[in-house]
């Protein structure tokens, strides 16, 4: 979908007020000013619900992951399963995260910004008639290519497994899920473009849950490929929880008859902007590729070190992206009425927020970590060593967070008008280049950490290049938003400052108690003591959003109106 920048809802063209046509939108929930009180409460009881539910995902995503450890441990079954897994996560990915929701947001924006002016028949159900029967084509193709080559993937994707057809058999079962998170994310970009994010959100709620109740049901018989059948039981489920949203979204509005701003231009979606999207998310996926290639020639568990520490690390990510997953609708709705300033402001302040929360998590794993590991995951076939070993790759996979959250967060804003771009892909390739030199020069010394090492460079070059890009010299171009770069870096460089003090507090005060969990409590509480202080004293912008966001979730918990 082409779109350019056009007449906000209420403007005058050709001396003709659009002033019903704002009205509807304004009815419909999809053209309020962002810059509003009532947007701005809209925002904090969406924030609030997506995180409610992601904390929720992200627990489960543990449990799934203690189940695993306690279940197989960390030898060479756990790497054959994990192995196969690079399916579900390559396909999550590109078909949930990062692909299909920034080519599909802008999309549906669009032609609900149509649909509100009184374009002829239903834009979006046109939308959805003319893109979901292709789609499905396609992946129930790929996913049975997958299936069928699964034992060349896994020799190609590592190379020194020990057991390559327990790999194979399991890929074939996640190969199921391409199909199963096509759908699912199909249907998160489209309720997230109507605004609504209770359904997309619970999603990995649901995928956990089946992939938790799979391992215990069947571990016994089958072994970790119960863990795959998971897999695909999990990503039915992602599908099951949307549809009767979906459903109802699709039908509860009957079409639009020609109205005042029916000569708006119907755009298809660009196949070039499609293919530069999930080229991106290609790129930056392949780092699990990058990961997982070079460890399959060090000694067994290796693999299953590296993939518990990222999953733990991870969290803090997760969760401070949940800010731009909300707001992304909003920033391509405004680029879609034209509204430029409007969409820096956001970003800008998404950036500034997101840093902040992203950077707490951080401090935490990183002085915590082996109170972390223990706690999660040390019982049954998963030993001390596994931990200690698990806890070192933690520490330096963490020093990338930062990286990977401005990375996630930039990436919305170079394809929300819409339009294709080639320069994310092109320093996400150089950031895969990077990754894949430092790993390999460094695997035979540092072993793991040398790879989460590499990781954590690449991810940076790559999201200070990204940062580059949208640099408020290109301010005037069609292409998405520009920002200020000075200041989005003096307000990184304030966050960074206050979570090195941070850490180094609570790796003092975490490892005083003897007591894992006693040092857990004391780590985490001793960085929140100085992180949130310390950043206020600083000015950083990103502690002062949050608080406004608390504030008025909380106000309106006050007298009773959230609903």
């Amino acid at each position: 979908m082409t779109v350019v920048p056009s007449q906000p809802p209420g403007s005058q063209k050709d001396g003709v007020a659009t002033v019903p046509a704002a009205r509807a939108a304004a009815t419909a929930g999809d053209g309020a000013d962002p810059a509003s009180p009532a947007s701005g409460r809209f925002l904090a009881r969406a924030a609030l619900v997506t995180a409610s539910l992601s904390i929720a995902g992200s627990l489960l995503g543990l449990v799934r992951d203690q189940a695993l450890a306690r279940l197989f441990g960390a030898g060479s079954d756990t790497d054959a399963f994990l192995v196969a897994w690079t399916v579900p996560e390559f396909a999550a990915t590109l078909l949930i995260e990062d692909g299909l929701a920034i080519a599909l947001i802008p999309a549906f924006s669009m032609a609900l910004a149509r649909r509100a002016r009184g374009a002829p028949g239903d834009p979006v159900r046109a939308l959805v008639a003319a893109t979901l029967p292709r789609l499905c084509l396609a992946l129930a193709g790929v996913a049975a290519l997958v299936a069928g080559a699964a034992p060349y993937l896994v020799r190609a994707l590592a190379p020194g497994l020990p057991d390559p057809r327990l790999a194979a058999d399991c890929t074939r079962l996640t190969a199921t899920c391409v199909l199963a998170f096509g759908l699912a994310g199909y249907c998160s970009a489209a309720l997230r473009a109507h605004r609504r994010f209770l359904a997309p959100a619970a999603i990995y709620v649901a995928y956990n849950t089946g992939i938790i109740t799979a391992m215990f049901l069947f571990g016994d018989r089958w072994g970790v490929r119960s863990a795959a059948v998971g897999v695909a039981a999990g990503g039915c489920l992602m599908v099951a929880v949307q549809l009767p949203s979906l459903w109802r979204q699709l039908m509860s509005r009957r079409p639009n008859p020609c109205g005042a701003g029916a000569d708006v231009e119907e755009r298809p979606m660009q196949l070039a902007l499609v293919a530069a999207v999930l080229l991106f998310a290609l790129c930056r996926q392949s780092q699990v590729l990058v990961e997982r290639f070079l460890a399959s020639t060090l000694p067994s568990g290796a693999i299953s070190h590296l993939n518990y520490a990222q999953k733990v690390a991870q969290i803090p990510m997760t969760l401070s992206l949940m800010v731009c997953t909300v707001t992304f609708p909003l920033v391509a709705r405004a680029l879609a009425d034209g509204d430029t300033e409007r969409a820096r402001s956001r970003v800008e302040r998404d950036l500034a927020l997101a840093a902040c929360l992203v950077l707490v998590g951080m401090c935490a794993v990183i002085a915590c970590a082996p109170q972390m590991i223990e706690l999660l995951f040390q019982r049954g076939a998963f030993t001390a060593n596994d931990t200690a070993a698990t806890a070192d790759v933690m520490r330096v996979y963490a020093l990338g967070l930062l990286g990977q959250t401005l990375v996630g967060a930039l990436v919305r804003s170079y394809f929300s008008a819409g339009r294709p771009t080639w320069y994310p892909v092109g320093v996400m390739t150089a950031g895969i280049a990077v990754t894949s030199l430092i790993g390999a020069a460094t695997v035979r010394v540092w072993g793991v950490a040398g790879i989460a090492a590499a990781n954590a460079f690449g991810i940076t070059v790559t999201a200070a290049l990204m940062l580059v890009g949208l640099r408020t010299a290109r301010q005037n171009s069609p292409y998405g938003v520009s920002i200020r770069v000075r200041q989005v870096l003096a307000e990184l460089g304030r966050s960074v400052c206050a979570a090195v003090v941070a850490t180094v507090a609570g790796a003092f005060a975490a490892g005083r108690p003897e007591s894992p969990a006693a040092g857990l409590a004391a780590g985490c509480l001793t960085v929140i003591v100085v992180f949130v202080p310390l950043t206020w004293a600083l000015g950083a912008q990103g502690f002062a959003s949050a608080l406004r966001s608390v504030r008025t979730v909380t106000r309106r918990l006050t007298h009773g109106r959230f609903r």
